[in-house]
């Protein structure tokens, strides 16, 4: 598709005949697609941005599994009362994303994709993470039991903050805005 000044990406990354995995990372995303462009195009388009793809044909397209690591738009479905926008439901392989990784697997998912131009507008609906990605995660390294009998706090739930400015304030105005919300309730900043 030229009009939006993206190459076509339905013949790849559109799979409605695709079944979903339990390994899979399931998003649904609320696409509204820029004039001219299907909502097909406008989800397959998300998939590849938000995985493999690229705006234009590359060398090293040949050099890697794509089946094995491309995001798949499975289904399309409109918004009901919202004329111009659809649900992009997209399946992402595990393969895609490194272990343990939040901050990885959100930038792959919700990183430069939003400025695409195929799209008008962009927004993430819904996420299911798999049993299998989150066994990857460490965890704390002890229980919420640990950290109440530190605090000496039981019965509630625990109460905490970030302080702002987060760069910019000395260590004496840092440690001022501690004191001052550690005195007023909180449990920990």
């Amino acid at each position: 598709l030229d009009q939006a000044g993206v190459k076509d990406y339905k013949l790849t990354y559109y799979t409605p005949e695709y079944e979903t995995k339990d390994t899979d990372i399931l998003a649904a995303f609320r696409v509204t697609p820029q004039p001219g462009v299907p909502p097909e195009e406008a989800g397959a388009a998300v998939a590849a941005e938000s995985s493999t793809g690229t705006w234009t044909t590359v060398w090293t397209d040949g050099l890697t599994s794509l089946d094995r690591y491309k995001g798949r738009c499975y289904g399309i479905e409109p918004v009901p009362g919202e004329e111009s926008q659809f649900i992009a439901y997209v399946a992402y392989p595990l393969d895609l994303f490194e272990e343990g990784s939040v901050t990885n697997m959100f930038t792959s998912i919700v990183g430069n994709v939003f400025g695409f131009k195929a799209l008008r507008a962009l927004r993430l609906e819904d996420l299911r993470i798999p049993v299998a990605y989150v066994k990857t995660f460490d965890g704390p390294p002890h229980g919420i039991q640990v950290e109440r009998d530190k605090l000496n706090k039981y019965g509630r739930p625990l109460l905490g903050c970030t302080i702002k400015p987060k760069l910019g304030l000395s260590a004496k105005n840092y440690g001022r805005a501690c004191y001052e919300c550690l005195r007023g309730g909180l449990d920990f900043t």
